[in-house]
């Protein structure tokens, strides 16, 4: 029937890209990471820097135990799945299970406005809160806070002081954010100075982890696959 996906579908995912690379962001940054880029996003953050991986057309099909075996062979322990948004497909359960069954350590990159609740508890979530520098704050942008994990990763990308500001609100509307590993604030490349972000959150005294993008002043920012 039209709109019902087969069971081979479900046994596929869009791939926007694999690559191994140093992880640029997160509690990980700087360790070695094998990375599975899925196709297909919800979102349309105005600095958005894999703008590539919007459309799940944009992708190629891929059977999960093929994805997997990739990771597998790369021999990195340490696995990212990002995106896009990865929770639209929903192979992506089959592809956490199996990762960790292989004993790897796996974390998850989601945007924050789908509900991230039957992640396997042994996968890492890390949560973005869209900002209003990203035109996306409106809409279901705190559907997880309610379930948080104390595994989980709290992400703000950051535009400028207002975002700050309103980062700030959050953080003190939503207590529950500090039972999580780590609350991180992340300047928008190439728009808020990092410096800028770094005073303030001294200024603040905020309990926050300030983070870079690392990958972008090792590589060129705009390149793919690092």
């Amino acid at each position: 029937m039209h709109g019902l996906r087969s069971d081979r579908d479900m046994d596929t995912l869009s791939v926007s890209e694999l690559f191994v690379s140093i992880q640029g962001e997160s509690l990980a940054a700087g360790r070695l990471c094998a990375f599975v880029r899925l196709a297909g996003c919800n979102l349309r953050c105005a600095y958005c820097d894999t703008k590539y991986a919007w459309e799940a057309d944009a992708g190629r099909a891929m059977p999960v135990e093929d994805i997997a075996a990739w990771v597998s062979r790369s021999g990195v322990p340490l696995v990212e799945i990002t995106g896009g948004e990865p929770l639209l497909q929903p192979s992506v359960y089959r592809l956490m299970e199996d990762l960790v069954g292989r004993g790897l350590e796996v974390l998850l990159e989601t945007n924050g406005h789908v509900d991230a609740g039957a992640v396997p508890q042994k996968v890492t979530r890390i949560i973005d809160i869209k900002t209003p520098g990203s035109g996306m704050a409106e809409g279901n942008y705190l559907v997880n806070l309610p379930f948080l994990r104390a595994n989980d990763q709290i992400k703000f990308v950051l535009t400028g002081r207002s975002d700050y500001e309103w980062a700030k609100g959050i953080l003190a509307s939503h207590p529950e954010l500090a039972s999580t590993a780590a609350i991180l604030f992340s300047p928008a490349f190439g728009i808020l100075d990092p410096r800028d972000l770094a005073e303030w959150i001294i200024a603040d005294r905020l309990p926050v982890r300030f983070q870079l993008q690392l990958h972008k002043y090792v590589w060129e920012p705009d390149r793919r696959g690092v």
